[in-house]
């Protein structure tokens, strides 16, 4: 999370402060304690707290750490497609940690009658693709083509436990896929989602989190990482899943 390793237990007032910051990455490395209070909604001190979560003795602190975590993301480029990336994302599909995390899908998908797949960007295209995939291969499912303006305002509890969401975003950090997330929490719906990392907002909001880990990439200001891993493991769930089918149907 940020600069850390791992994810610090964040009170809804510091999970504000901490969407904030993620959204306004640029802005925040040159802004006083006062005006991240005020912009946030919060005081210096709930500010303060927030830093010393993310082991850092003070603001100033908490901003060279926050500088260094931008420079080091925004450094990589594009020169080209990375086989070696690729070859050693496809070698730790078949390792445990991969091979659990699928199980565990594969049990919350295989009863559910409708999937919901949720992207932002260029997430978004890869959400339609794994809508359409699904839709092919076993079960009903559908893509959320606006995740800022959610147009399932309520449903009801026997509905929802057939609903399982599949959230797409490669930093886990999405905003607006968190809002969404957090909204679709209230229900009874089960949250699946695939992300580069499983220490992201996005992972620990979910019920299970299918990480892929591939180094990021960046053209100036644009996040152009790759999308292999993610279209890959759309692909290996579903067929997953129809096999449970199978099995379930020939007992």
């Amino acid at each position: 999370m940020l600069f850390l390793d791992y994810t610090p237990e964040l009170t809804p007032l510091d999970r504000d402060i901490y969407k904030y910051i993620s959204a306004h990455l640029e802005q925040v490395i040159y802004m006083r304690i006062r005006d991240l209070a005020s912009n946030t909604h919060t005081s210096p001190t709930s500010i303060l707290r927030f830093c010393r979560k993310f082991e850092c003795e003070g603001y100033s602190e908490f901003r060279i750490k926050l500088n260094i975590y931008l420079k080091e993301n925004q450094t990589t480029s594009f020169e080209g497609i990375d086989e070696m990336a690729m070859i050693d994302f496809i070698s730790r599909t078949t390792q445990p940690l991969y091979q659990e995390r699928i199980k565990e899908a594969v049990d919350l998908l295989k009863d559910k009658e409708l999937i919901l797949f949720l992207g932002l960007g260029s997430s978004n295209i890869i959400a339609a693709y794994g809508s359409l995939y699904f839709s092919s291969i076993f079960n009903i499912a559908l893509r959320i083509e606006d995740p800022v303006n959610l147009p399932i305002d309520y449903v009801s509890k026997s509905l929802s436990k057939k609903i399982c969401i599949i959230a797409l975003s490669v930093s886990g950090e999405t905003n607006e896929i968190i809002n969404c997330l957090n909204h679709l929490n209230f229900t009874n719906s089960s949250i699946i989602s695939i992300t580069n990392s499983s220490k992201s907002t996005i992972a620990q909001l979910s019920d299970v989190n299918i990480p892929y880990y591939i180094s990021k990439e960046y053209n100036k200001h644009a996040d152009i990482t790759s999308q292999i891993p993610a279209l890959y493991t759309i692909e290996f769930l579903a067929k997953e899943v129809r096999k449970a089918h199978k099995k379930k149907s020939n007992k």
